[in-house]
């Protein structure tokens, strides 16, 4: 089922857990409260005492707040799992809706421009991919986020793309040839935000386009984690 959260004075929860780095946000009307650490792979051991702090810097409980969003991917398979199966935890105890945001999305709305090619490795020799035009203050799925081979991810028209994520630094020689001329600049350290994913969850959640707690899913892409030895 559909949930719509009214704007703006909202109370807010994002949590993202799709790579190395665990981000956190909590809102409290207009005011955010962030935090960002690298978590290795202790995101499910970090995650809900971070939060606790940054809801207690919001001076706010459980009780207070009126919807829940997570990195619902692509990403690392354990990462997103983590994200949404805290965010489910936390919605279901109070009956909140929930928000799967795109991690590739995220790279996009957190870059400050208009025109990104957002790119994670996501190893094995492949990258998760996804391009985005902002008009008129939205974002156009230019390319829907997929996986592929550096040298084969889609093409993009014209010039003045910027490219964002992990892959633009683990396959850079590989995305600079197939991006030849097309893109202006790169931020290859750029990881998925949560502040971002705030921005992009208010919008969800007053479209209303929240789900049911049971109703949220990670977006994996890929169908398989690991090559067997004859595929290696």
């Amino acid at each position: 089922m559909r949930r719509r959260i009214p704007l703006p004075a909202v109370n807010l929860i994002v949590l993202e857990t799709s790579t190395e780095y665990c981000s956190l946000a909590v809102s409290r009307g207009a005011q955010v409260f962030e935090q960002s650490f690298h978590a290795g792979q202790r995101h499910s051991e970090l995650a809900l005492p971070a939060l606790r702090d940054l809801l207690q810097q919001a001076a706010l409980n459980m009780q207070s707040i009126d919807g829940v969003a997570f990195g619902a991917g692509p990403g690392s398979f354990t990462g997103l799992r983590i994200a949404c199966g805290l965010a489910q935890g936390l919605a279901l105890a109070r009956d909140l809706p929930v928000a799967g945001i795109g991690t590739l999305l995220a790279l996009a709305e957190n870059s400050g421009d208009d025109k990104v090619i957002a790119c994670l490795d996501a190893r094995m020799g492949e990258v998760y991919h996804a391009a985005y035009q902002k008009s008129g203050g939205n974002w156009i799925e230019t390319h829907a986020p997929g996986l592929y081979h550096p040298d084969s991810v889609p093409q993009v028209e014209g010039k003045g793309w910027v490219g964002c994520g992990s892959g633009f630094r683990v396959h850079a020689a590989a995305l600079a040839r197939r991006y030849d001329g097309a893109i202006s600049r790169t931020d290859a350290d750029a990881v998925p935000n949560a502040t971002a994913m705030l921005r992009l969850a208010t919008q969800v959640f007053a479209a209303g386009e929240g789900v049911d707690a049971a109703a949220a899913v990670p977006l994996y892409v890929r169908d398989k984690v690991a090559l067997k030895a004859n595929e290696r």
